[in-house]
């Protein structure tokens, strides 16, 4: 059986490598220099063209500042920082989706609609969560500021 799988298991990386891609050129240090850029520019394009991201930005920045000033535990930072990131790369996965469906459908379909709708779901049902455990973490704080 070990042959077995060892056989697959070549049989696919071999697949893979007959396929040159544009970050598959260049010696090892150049290839993860492109792949770092490549997700830069993913990151400025979506600063630039998805107003969401910018919303997830600025509720970033008030949850640091709430953070900072309400003087949050460790665990309550790691929370924070744990939504931050999955939200933003929700969004950011939720962004490549809808292209991948643009590009393959650009006519309205039913079924590219229900791939789109499900997708910014998934980042609204983080945003959902971070909206609860943020409330937990801040409002007894904000309470006994004032």
């Amino acid at each position: 059986m070990r042959v077995i799988l060892k056989g697959k298991i070549k049989s696919v990386f071999k697949g893979k490598k007959e396929i040159k891609r544009n970050k598959d050129t260049g010696g090892i240090l150049e290839r993860y220099y492109k792949s770092f850029f490549h997700a830069v520019d993913g990151i400025i394009y979506a600063f630039i063209c998805e107003h969401n991201i910018i919303i997830i930005a600025v509720a970033a920045m008030i949850t640091i500042l709430l953070g900072f000033l309400c003087h949050i535990g460790l665990y309550e930072w790691l929370f924070c920082i744990a939504m931050i990131g999955s939200i933003s790369a929700s969004e950011m996965i939720n962004t490549a989706i809808e292209a991948t469906i643009d590009l393959i459908s650009p006519e309205y379909h039913k079924l590219a609609k229900i791939a789109k709708d499900t997708a910014s779901s998934a980042t609204l049902l983080l945003c959902m969560a971070a909206l609860s455990g943020g409330l937990l973490i801040f409002v007894p704080k904000i309470i006994i500021l004032f």
